[in-house]
């Protein structure tokens, strides 16, 4: 039997929870690039040990959100078109793949599911919320990722497109795209309800559909 204090399981769940307290901060500007992570700051804000906060630190390191520099401190990493360049044509590769898959295991309730958060998008679009918009986006995305059934392929693009989302966010980009993304996505419903899709055809459209993002997305940053 394992001790649960040997392995210090509930440090474990605190920093899951930490984690996910300042992915979602970074996400939506409340922290903001170049700012420090101050351990003792969080600390005292979560009344809790050190430990928990520093595994956290280390999560956000990985998903490449954070800097952690020896003798300095944790820092939010500022965006460059590097990352962008890097991210993006890796995520349409396994975003492709990931459609493919879930093609293949669809069912009734995963078209329902897509269905409805496409309805969700065009809402959003209508409303022109950005923000929204772009949640709903990730969902519908997450749902065809989530239906590959593959926990690696799966794993690896929930960091990706979190880099992705925070990169979004960052710029308060795509504000004038709504609606063509929305229709994109419509083409996306439509290729996985139909029968006579090749899954193939499904994995180069969506991949097609990232790496015009990063084409327009470095666009933009060129003209900021």
């Amino acid at each position: 039997m394992l001790d649960p204090k040997k392995y210090k399981f509930e440090n474990l769940v605190l920093a899951e929870k930490i984690t996910n307290i300042l992915t979602k901060a970074v996400l939506e500007g409340e922290i903001k690039s170049g700012e420090q992570l101050v351990e003792l700051e969080y600390q005292k804000l979560f009344n809790i040990s050190r430990s928990p906060i520093r595994e956290a630190f280390r999560k956000l390191e990985k998903m490449g959100m954070v800097e952690i520099i020896p003798r300095k401190g944790t820092f939010v990493k500022s965006l460059s078109q590097r990352d962008i360049e890097e991210n993006f044509p890796v995520r349409a590769t396994l975003e492709g793949l990931a459609a493919k898959m879930a093609y293949q295991n669809r069912d009734e309730y995963f078209l329902n599911d897509l269905e409805q958060k496409l309805l969700d998008m065009e809402a959003a679009a209508e409303k022109h919320d950005s923000m929204r918009f772009w949640k709903e986006h990730s969902v519908f995305h997450e749902f065809f990722i989530e239906k590959s059934e593959n926990k690696i392929l799966r794993d690896v693009l929930f960091n990706l497109r979190t880099q992705s989302l925070w990169f979004q966010f960052s710029y308060k980009y795509f504000q004038e795209d709504l609606k063509r993304a929305y229709r994109v996505h419509e083409n996306i419903l439509e290729m996985f309800k139909t029968e006579e899709t090749q899954p193939v055809e499904l994995e180069n459209f969506v991949r097609q559909h990232i790496e015009w993002a990063k084409d327009k997305f470095l666009k933009y940053l060129q003209e900021i």
